[in-house]
């Protein structure tokens, strides 16, 4: 199970308002033993790591590091996702529709 909490707080640093995200992200500890080597598993762990590098990227648009991280992290799981698309169909849809990170196609028929 996993669960993401996403807050905004708004704090004062040398007179100026800055909004700062907090983002957490909760896997059970159960799962991260029994999953670590799985490819769902990881492209979970992508994902979180994605959505706090663009929360970060946010506030922080000039740092080009984390930008190349996050371009790193999103090719590794591009190359995931094409491997698990490929050796078996139906744990790949349901892990697109379980992590949103897709559109779906409307069937032009």
């Amino acid at each position: 199970m996993k669960y993401i909490i996403t807050t905004k707080y708004i704090f004062v640093k040398k007179g100026r308002f800055m909004v700062k995200n907090l983002f957490i992200s909760v896997i059970s500890q159960k799962e991260k033993e029994e999953n670590q080597g799985s490819v769902e598993f990881q492209v979970l762990r992508f994902t979180d790591k994605i959505q706090r590098l663009s929360l970060h990227l946010e506030l922080h648009k000039k740092d080009y590091l984390s930008q190349r991280g996050l371009q790193k992290i999103v090719g590794k799981r591009q190359r995931l996702l094409a491997y698990l698309s490929k050796k078996n169909q139906v744990r790949y849809k349901e892990l697109i529709d379980q992590l949103n990170i897709r559109e779906k196609t409307k069937s032009l028929i």
